[in-house]
């Protein structure tokens, strides 16, 4: 994967040299991390939008083509065949899919649906609608992303505005939760154009919200209930609302471009974006989220959350911190090489991932029109940032394996921070760049981790950083050497 400030090869082989270490060919994310493709039936465009497991370890995914599938064999394919089962179909495209006491539970663009086959021939046969307390008036950009159960029994709804710049339609622009009794509740007002909704391993709420109006990247947000997210295109509705979302947002000055922590200044209720993922860089549409609760058995991310992106066929590594009572972090590559573009994603406690998606209307670097995969650890653990967290003035990074302590210099670091404008305009370059000095405060003694000092910070930009000159004991440079930091509050203690 191309890095944003990679040295030349030739800088690399100079520095392995001088820190008496053996240039290694570099490693390969196939090494770690296997991808396994599936056929669906002839005739099937299986554009995998949501995925959940079953009893007796059956995978149901639902499909934009309004169709839910149960898979066989899906953990143990191609070495025994999965079998695909058609379970329902002729539903209004559907982007989240979550199972429960019997229920599959369908998140379509009209609906909540639940789903049962109750005379047991693998067809269902019976169809409830949970809740539809929202509106819809055909539009094609009026998805509706849907997550798993919460610990309260509700399903988070995402809900897309009903393009770009309005909200025709009731409560386009918002989060909505839905209980399994059916009972809606408006949960933040702001939102884009999302592309997933889930939650981190503490089981706080996130969606991803896509670049464009008001959002200067694509991002992972956090759902603070009451919260306004950034886009007041959808806040006419709040008057239908209720107490429980508070006072309606300040409308912004639409000729202004303005920047994130000026927001935050003037408008009390707004959240800004845990983690921006550097447009185009990086991705540009983040959807599916699903943390790791897999307990070691995916490999050594254990509690992070993992973010599928649709167009460059990738799915992203996220660390997480709550600072001063907002979360922020840091994401890093994980794994490309998707055939399409991925939607769906699920990451299983047995540690196995599932994602699938779609390239129709969107374009995807995949190339197939449709997907569904399966990614296994191979049980080698790469080296990799495992975690980079803020202090007061700079950042603590631990690693997956020991660091050669000699190539642990400033001379092997490379920083830039910048940030993104807030304002009406299709999104936004990167702004006020700022070139910080680094060096090396401190490395442990089992060379697992470091702090790098940084002057300055610099509140409310991403930090990105590359440690392509970093090796391990081996000689090996970082599986994946760049990681990007969002910094929305810095910590008064070092």
């Amino acid at each position: 994967m191309n890095t944003r400030f990679s040295p030349s090869l030739i800088t690399a082989l100079a520095a392995a040299a001088l820190h008496g270490t053996a240039f290694c060919e570099e490693p390969k994310e196939s090494d770690y991390y296997t991808i396994t493709s599936f056929q669906a039936p002839e005739g099937v465009s299986a554009e995998v939008t949501g995925i959940t497991l079953m009893p007796e370890d059956k995978v149901a995914v639902c499909t934009r083509r309004g169709q839910v599938w149960t898979i066989e064999n899906a953990f143990a394919h191609p070495r025994t065949p999965a079998k695909w089962n058609l379970f329902a179909e002729y539903l209004h495209e559907p982007l989240g899919l979550a199972y429960r006491d019997g229920w599959l539970y369908a998140v379509q663009r009209p609906e909540v649906t639940r789903i049962k086959d109750e005379d047991g021939d693998g067809r269902a046969d019976y169809f409830e609608c949970v809740s539809d307390d929202w509106g819809i008036n055909g539009t094609n950009h009026e998805y509706t992303f849907g997550s798993r159960f919460d610990k309260e029994g509700n399903l988070w709804c995402a809900l897309c505005l009903t393009g770009s710049f309005t909200s025709d339609s009731m409560y386009r622009g918002w989060i909505l939760r839905v209980n399994e009794d059916g009972t809606m509740t408006p949960t933040a007002s702001g939102v884009r154009s999302p592309g997933g909704v889930g939650f981190n391993a503490e089981g706080d709420a996130f969606y991803t919200d896509n670049q464009g109006a008001w959002n200067g990247s694509s991002s992972l947000k956090w759902i603070k209930p009451g919260s306004y997210q950034g886009n007041p295109n959808g806040n006419i509705w709040y008057e239908y609302a209720g107490d429980v979302m508070g006072e309606k947002p300040p409308h912004p000055d639409y000729e202004t471009d303005d920047r994130i922590e000026a927001v935050r200044e003037r408008t009390p209720t707004f959240i800004p974006p845990a983690v921006i993922f550097p447009h185009q860089t990086v991705g540009n549409s983040p959807t599916g989220i699903e943390p790791d609760l897999s307990e070691g058995k995916f490999g050594p991310f254990g509690g992070q959350v993992f973010v599928a992106e649709q167009t460059l066929s990738r799915v992203h590594r996220v660390f997480l911190e709550k600072v001063n009572g907002f979360y922020q972090g840091a994401m890093f590559p994980f794994l490309e090489g998707f055939s399409s573009g991925n939607i769906g994603l699920l990451l299983t406690e047995s540690g196995v991932m599932f994602t699938g998606g779609s390239n129709r209307g969107w374009g995807a670097k995949g190339g197939k029109p449709y997907s569904f995969e399966r990614v296994d650890w191979t049980g080698k653990t790469p080296f990799e940032v495992h975690e980079m967290r803020v202090r007061a003035d700079g950042f603590e990074l631990t690693f997956t394996q020991p660091i050669d302590r000699q190539s642990a210099t400033a001379d092997a670091l490379e920083m830039e921070a910048f940030t993104y404008g807030y304002g009406k305009k299709y999104g936004s370059p990167e702004l006020d760049i700022v070139h910080p000095q680094l060096s090396i405060s401190s490395v442990a003694d089992d060379g697992k981790s470091l702090v790098i000092k940084v002057d300055p910070m610099t509140k409310g930009h991403v930090h990105a950083l590359s440690l392509a000159g970093l090796r391990n004991e081996a000689g090996q440079p970082l599986l994946h050497a760049d990681a990007y930091y969002t910094l929305n509050e810095i910590p008064s203690e070092k």
